[in-house]
């Protein structure tokens, strides 16, 4: 039976086979290089590399060269380029740890006084005067997708709110969130004037007289679209983790979360385990 192996190629064909290049691309030598000092603290975080001219002398090669070496850097999240002040490496950010524990916390923050806080605030281990958060609500027909998470018709109306979370004025996290319009229409729930809501979505469903029994989360990765990486401050090369949540009461769901976005260099997802 004919196979594809080397062995059984005409002397002829071999020989035109091409040999793969020993020399690897001068850019990649460089951006090499500059990743080593970066990732070994030779160039620490939020200090800039050298200028282009200097790299140009240290390496001997072309700035066309530099520059695809400073490019694929950036690709990969681990240098920043600013107009006027050059390239640097990218800042090491606080990373938001996320577990399953973060829900019960909010339920068990309804039986309890305390300072106001959400999973938001605990997860960035911040105070709630450190929490800003900007908001849009208003009334949609639910979307084909939307409406299975719901398992409601397409086109029941929902109340859909979009946020972004900011922890001392720097953007972390943004998110739509919809509810069924019947369940929170002339409610509190309904008002953007009353968030940040302490206790967050468990706590508003309480005050409706609904109890939360369970949350479900399905979590991609993906890279951010145009205006997640504006908002978010996402630099280039740096991927998104979007989460998608449901949340349930019986067999009921009575929250959609569609999308969570939170950069991935930023977020750790954390789990726990009882075998």
């Amino acid at each position: 039976m004919p196979n594809c192996s080397m062995s059984q190629l005409p002397e002829s064909s071999v020989a035109d086979v091409p040999a793969p290049h020993a020399e690897r691309p001068r850019y990649r030598v460089v951006a090499d290089e500059l990743r080593r000092r970066i990732l070994t603290d030779a160039i620490p975080p939020g200090q800039l590399l050298p200028s282009e001219t200097a790299l140009i002398d240290e390496f001997g090669v072309s700035r066309g060269t530099v520059r695809e070496a400073l490019a694929l850097l950036r690709a990969e999240g681990l240098a920043i380029t600013e107009h006027g002040r050059g390239t640097y490496a990218r800042p090491v950010l606080p990373v938001r740890r996320l577990g399953s524990e973060r829900y019960r916390r909010e339920v068990a923050q309804l039986s309890r006084d305390g300072p106001p806080e959400t999973s938001f605030t605990r997860d960035q281990g911040i105070r709630w005067s450190a929490y800003q958060l900007e908001r849009e609500f208003r009334e949609v027909p639910a979307s084909a997708a939307v409406a299975e998470l719901f398992d409601l018709a397409p086109g029941t109306m929902l109340l859909e709110r979009q946020f972004l979370f900011r922890a001392h004025g720097v953007p972390q996290q943004m998110s739509t969130s919809c509810y069924p319009l019947d369940l929170v229409v002339g409610t509190p729930v309904a008002d953007p004037a009353n968030e940040p809501w302490p206790g967050g979505n468990i706590d508003q469903l309480h005050t409706l007289g609904i109890t939360v029994t369970r949350i479900r989360e399905r979590v991609r990765a993906r890279m951010p679209l145009a205006g997640e990486t504006e908002a978010l401050r996402i630099p280039s090369g740096v991927p998104v983790l979007a989460v998608t949540r449901q949340t349930h009461t019986g067999d009921r769901v009575v929250e959609v979360a569609v999308d969570i976005v939170l950069p991935a260099d930023r977020t750790e997802l954390v789990y726990d385990i009882d075998l």
